[in-house]
């Protein structure tokens, strides 16, 4: 394993949370009375556009999933149009495994769906850039020791901590202590927020201590 992948790996990733970090920080200056509180649902929508954007040009640069076989301009078209299909089913699915977890049905429709767009760029639109609007090889990467790479092996750890961070999330919204960020969907948000925050930074880091036991073989 090179080096010189992880440092990659490494770059993206702290690009990342860079990123997010600004969404948070920034519009402040622009937009007056903005804050990750007070006006959550457009960070939400903020801070899924930034990721999204910038997650398409990272490996649009980096390309860790280039294949030494070239598509005409159609197949592109269509791997274009499926990814943003499968991007729209993946905001569905999330929201109606939201609602399914006690997210309220009618009310509060918006807050859930825009949950759901934020999850689902913190997860599936990663799959999509790192494997390819390809449902098997999804299954293959999450199996056990599926990976064929560093960067599904990064996909693995920042899926896993942004849903994680999203289930942590919400234990507070039940407890009778009146807090703002106890609103609905805030501290679900912000715990997938910090969770795939961490999955980026955890990533690069156990890949390179467990960089010797890693073998990676092309299927």
């Amino acid at each position: 394993m090179k080096e010189g992948e992880i440092r990659r790996l490494l770059a993206a990733n702290l690009l990342c949370v860079f990123s997010i970090v600004l969404t948070a920080v920034l519009p402040a200056f622009f937009w007056k009375g903005f804050t990750v509180l007070g006006t959550h649902l457009t960070w939400l929508c903020i801070c899924s556009v930034c990721v999204s954007t910038l997650n398409i040009i990272l490996h649009l640069v980096f390309r860790p999933n280039l294949t030494a076989k070239r598509s005409s301009f159609a197949q592109k078209i269509s791997r274009f149009l499926k990814c943003c299909i499968y991007f729209l089913m993946s905001c569905i699915l999330f929201h109606a495994i939201i609602v399914l977890y006690g997210a309220p049905l009618i009310e509060s429709v918006t807050e859930t769906f825009l949950l759901a767009v934020l999850l689902s760029t913190f997860t599936t639109l990663q799959c999509l850039c790192i494997v390819g609007p390809n449902i098997q090889a999804w299954i293959r990467v999450f199996n056990k020791n599926g990976a064929t790479s560093i960067w599904e092996s990064s996909l693995q750890i920042t899926t896993v901590c942004s849903i994680l961070g999203t289930w942590f999330g919400a234990f507070p919204i039940p407890l009778d202590w009146d807090r703002p960020w106890q609103v609905w969907p805030i501290s679900c948000s912000l715990g997938a927020t910090f969770g795939y925050m961490a999955g980026l930074v955890i990533a690069p880091l156990w890949i390179h201590w467990n960089r010797k036991q890693l073998t990676y073989k092309s299927r």
